[in-house]
């Protein structure tokens, strides 16, 4: 026993505990109940990592990797899921014609908690494993001779009523050589879960932008994780004249486009100009958009720039059940963030290389992701601040001009202007 605590507790030197380690699941209402495709970034050390919907994210200390989950002395042991919430499967390969084979589990302190001893054939054999309470636990397997041996950190999150701990035999699947045996312990456990469990690095206090997909529908989440959940999107519709789907993302009590309007139609379907000569563009009265430098790659970054007009048309370029927010509005999301001081570190994207360097304050923990697509001057046309600054139209006038916010690189702030109606700025709807 004591060999056995000195190892154990050598396994999880490195770590600081698994009180860290959480298991996200996800889920859709509203226009879907279905999720495709999960993207999660973590916002503060700036990685990411792509699940299906029904996928599980399992959240590791960093440090921990993904293959301190089974530690093998062989490899041939496979334990699903792990972390376990009620029960989990383990599966493992005997080697010889006939084998005494003896299992034990132990507890983070080196106590054993279960054994069993089972005359086993050659194959591969199952055990269902059940009613442990939630912590670290070591499992070894090993043959009389040590002819083969296994160990594993198993890792339990459950939050349930308890029961019995208890671990029974459930069969075995004949194999021949290693080949077979990977083979046939991928269908069996293909058979018993359709989850796969997908780990992430992550410590206290990181912040997730979790993006779902469903279909044409997108929704960001936003977490810093405290606990195993379950996160819910709630997936609406926000489709544009061009057939252009954006994401959505609700901060306080408003639900908001998390990427810059596209279109080239009003929603009627009818045409909003593309202008691309600086003379024309400084003597429009009337609707116009452009890309930055004119450069279409440029507008599929960072949005369109449009003039005021195209704002003011009645025929209304948001998506239906959306429109450009007005003054009060933009208002509204700047104290839900703390005030325009700080608002526009944390309406601001990170983790790029967009927005130039020191990009003061940036967080984006409320999951806008504000890009700096810069603007078209309106006296002469021309392009000015990509990389430096963006802006954005309100639908109302501020100090007798047309309202807009700025978010600048170099600040945390978000800046109330009133600008020209010749200006090209970029759009974001909010929903009705």
């Amino acid at each position: 026993m004591k060999k056995v605590t000195i190892f154990f507790l050598l396994v999880f030197a490195t770590t600081k505990t698994y009180a860290q380690d959480y298991q996200i699941s996800f889920a859709g209402t509203g226009s879907s109940t279905t999720v495709d495709s999960v993207k999660v970034e973590n916002l503060t050390q700036c990685t990411d990592t792509t699940l299906i919907g029904s996928d599980i994210l399992y959240l590791t200390p960093t440090g921990i990797a993904e293959s301190d989950l089974n530690i093998v002395k062989g490899n041939s042991l496979h334990i699903y899921p792990n972390p376990m919430t009620g029960n989990c499967s383990v599966d493992f390969e005997v080697r010889l014609r006939r084998s005494k084979t003896t299992l034990n589990l132990y507890d983070i302190t080196g106590k054993r908690i279960l054994q069993t001893q089972d005359l086993l054939s050659k194959g591969q054999h199952t055990y269902s494993l059940s009613g442990l309470s939630s912590g670290i636990y070591l499992l070894k397997i090993k043959s009389e001779c040590e002819a083969y041996s296994y160990m594993a950190k198993i890792v339990s999150n459950n939050l349930s009523r308890l029961r019995r701990t208890e671990i029974k035999y459930i069969g075995i699947t004949p194999s021949v050589d290693k080949q077979n045996t990977a083979s046939n312990t991928t269908k069996t456990e293909s058979a018993k879960s359709d989850k796969s469990l997908i780990n992430m690095q992550y410590t206290t206090g990181d912040r997730l932008k979790i993006t779902g997909k469903s279909g044409i529908y997108c929704t960001i989440f936003m977490l810093v994780p405290t606990q195993s959940q379950t996160v819910t999107f709630n997936f609406i519709d926000c489709t544009d004249a061009d057939s252009n789907h954006y994401a959505v993302v609700q901060i306080g009590t408003q639900v908001w486009m998390a990427e810059n309007l596209e279109t080239t139609k009003y929603r009627d379907a009818s045409s909003i100009p593309n202008v691309i000569d600086n003379t024309q563009w400084s003597n429009l009265t009337t609707g116009a958009y452009c890309h930055y430098n004119n450069d279409t790659n440029e507008g599929n970054i960072f949005g369109h720039l449009y003039n005021w007009y195209v704002v003011a048309d009645s025929h209304n370029m948001c998506p239906v059940g959306w429109h450009v927010p007005a003054d009060s509005e933009w208002t509204i999301l700047t104290d839900c963030l703390g005030g325009e001081v700080v608002a526009g570190g944390k309406l601001k994207e990170n983790c790029t290389t967009f927005w130039q360097s020191p990009n003061t304050g940036a967080t984006n923990e409320s999951g806008f992701s504000a890009l700096p697509g810069g603007y078209c001057c309106d006296s002469n046309g021309s392009f000015l601040d990509r990389g430096h600054y963006g802006y954005w139209w309100a639908s109302t006038e501020y100090c007798g001009a047309y309202a807009s916010r700025v978010l600048y690189y170099n600040y945390a702030d978000a800046y109330r202007y009133g600008n020209y109606e010749r200006c090209g700025f970029s759009i974001r709807c909010v929903k009705d």
